[in-house]
């Protein structure tokens, strides 16, 4: 059995990310293993918008973060969103 706890990603890790983040990675950010992670992204159920470029899935990060329950603000200071 595989060990699942290093799915999950520290705030430091998300708002360290590129602008464009591997579907995989994202998958992470959300608890999800690269299998259900690509399932839900052909399904086009995915937490957020995901972007087909040829092979690979990309998502967005501004969208990723949006996703989560993060807003950056234009300092790009990232800001939790009030639930």
């Amino acid at each position: 059995m595989k060990n699942h706890e290093n799915f999950q990603m520290s705030e430091d890790d998300l708002f360290a990310l590129p602008v464009s983040v591997p579907l995989d990675t994202a998958g992470r950010a959300f608890g999800l293993g690269r299998t259900k992670a690509r399932e839900l992204a052909r399904k086009g159920e995915f937490p957020c918008r995901v972007l087909r470029l040829g092979q690979a899935y990309v998502v967005p990060k501004p969208e990723l973060l949006r996703a989560l329950g993060y807003e950056q603000n234009v300092d790009q200071e990232p800001v939790e969103l009030a639930s």
